[in-house]
């Protein structure tokens, strides 16, 4: 009786176009989870946190040329803006400086409704003077000629606006040239420094 060959079933399919299948899986796994993290990124860059370097030395020396900080861009959807705040604000189309430059840091000074004077080298706030104790020791803060805010006359912050300067006081185009920022211009609270890791601290 002579030996029966077993015969090959129609759907079975060689090794190498398993593999191949298999391979292909992973591709496109690998894709899906690499398209992910880069949308996760957008969202949390675009509406929770980005980091910003620092451009000049308008922040000195809290923050010096090519300092990285850490934006929160949340916090004034849960809160006001407070005074001693770092923020970062979307400059104004009509602005000075280099092109390139699309936001600027500084600190927050005067609230909407508050009165800023300056005098003796010292910045009032509705008649009072200001404790700065986040600039060096004997840092004076000169006013703009041009714009005068003296204790007889002092310079009002309207609603929906901040004043802001830069803690390099004698090196710093802020509020006392270019007026009070509107809040809706505020891109949020920088709260932390990464870069370079020997600064690595919070602001």
């Amino acid at each position: 009786m002579t030996p029966q060959t077993p015969l090959a079933t129609r759907d079975a399919e060689p090794d190498e176009k398993l593999e191949k299948k298999v391979a292909l899986a992973v591709v496109v796994e690998w894709v899906v989870v690499f398209a992910g993290a880069i949308a996760v990124a957008l969202i949390i860059k675009t509406f929770v946190m980005q980091a910003f370097y620092i451009p000049s030395a308008s922040m000195n020396p809290t923050l010096l040329v090519n300092d990285r900080v850490l934006v929160n861009k949340l916090s004034y959807r849960l809160h006001d803006i407070n005074r001693g705040d770092v923020v970062v604000f979307e400059k104004a189309p009509d602005a000075t400086g280099p092109e390139e430059t699309k936001d600027l840091i500084k600190r927050v000074i005067g609230l909407p409704g508050e009165s800023i004077a300056f005098e003796n080298n010292k910045v009032y706030i509705d008649g009072q003077p200001l404790d700065e104790p986040y600039l060096p020791p004997g840092t004076q803060t000169t006013q703009n000629p041009a714009i005068p805010c003296t204790l007889p006359k002092p310079c009002k912050v309207q609603t929906g606006q901040v004043f802001v300067m830069g803690d390099n006081r004698m090196n710093s185009r802020d509020s006392r040239y270019i007026g009070a920022i509107p809040e809706d211009q505020v891109v949020g609270r920088a709260f932390t420094r990464v870069w370079p890791l020997n600064r690595l601290g919070g602001l």
